[in-house]
């Protein structure tokens, strides 16, 4: 059996017999024991009563995280003319047509989101199997589709989070970093909750926000109190 280290036990021992915490608190505990050597992610999972499996159940949506995410967000743009040059001068990492996609087609993928001009959707088209998996797909319902290029990208950069739920029923993103301050991050939650909940579909039936928990990269995970994740 593998040794646990110190500083993992102290992190457990923290966590002995808390759960269905305030944000505030849930916030401060994982903070106070993201102790890794890098500036951990401060995670966010929220689990939900949908199946996805049913397209009336499907939940999926974007949200700008007042106090951004921490992370350095390397977008691709599918643009051409005009749409690309702005799409550069923007701050896009890659822009491209065919020879992006035949550069994602072999297999190299070095972005985080990916954006396109509506026109440029035949070609990101054959990229669904690729592209979907990772939900790295353009698409107009998140704003990834667009003819406004400089705006996405610009919003890619600001911290704007697009989320997704999976076959199990749970929806996660990244909210910040350990070294943010307790409020900005404690904001960030409050901004994702809010967004997945007003992303609630037509098809959901009973309980549609089950649980909702908070982790760091390397810590334990605890979880928050719906109610008081609800509550603005």
């Amino acid at each position: 059996m593998a040794k646990i280290g110190k500083r993992t036990r102290a992190a457990r021992e923290a966590f002995v017999g808390k759960e269905n915490l305030s944000v505030e608190d849930a916030v401060a505990l994982i903070k106070g024991n993201a102790t890794a050597k890098f500036d951990e992610t401060i995670e966010i999972a929220v689990n939900l009563g949908v199946d996805p499996r049913h397209a009336d159940q499907m939940v999926r949506g974007v949200v700008g995280l007042p106090n951004g995410t921490g992370k350095d967000v390397r977008v691709a743009v599918f643009a051409r003319g005009p749409k690309a040059d702005e799409a550069k001068e923007a701050g896009a990492d890659i822009v491209g047509a065919e020879d992006l996609m035949e550069t994602i087609q072999g297999g190299t993928i070095e972005f985080d989101r990916c954006i396109a001009t509506p026109d440029m959707m035949p070609i990101v088209g054959r990229l669904g199997k690729v592209l979907g998996p990772r939900n790295l797909m353009p698409n107009p319902k998140v704003g990834t589709v667009t003819m406004d290029v400089a705006d996405a990208v610009k919003a890619a950069k600001g911290g704007e989070v697009q989320f997704k739920v999976e076959k199990a029923g749970v929806v996660h993103a990244g909210v910040g970093k350990a070294s943010f301050d307790e409020g900005k991050l404690v904001e960030n939650v409050r901004a994702f909750v809010a967004a997945v909940a007003r992303a609630k579909p037509a098809g959901a039936k009973g309980t549609y926000m089950k649980k909702v928990s908070l982790s760091s990269t390397m810590g334990p995970g605890v979880s928050i109190d719906v109610a008081n994740a609800t509550t603005e």
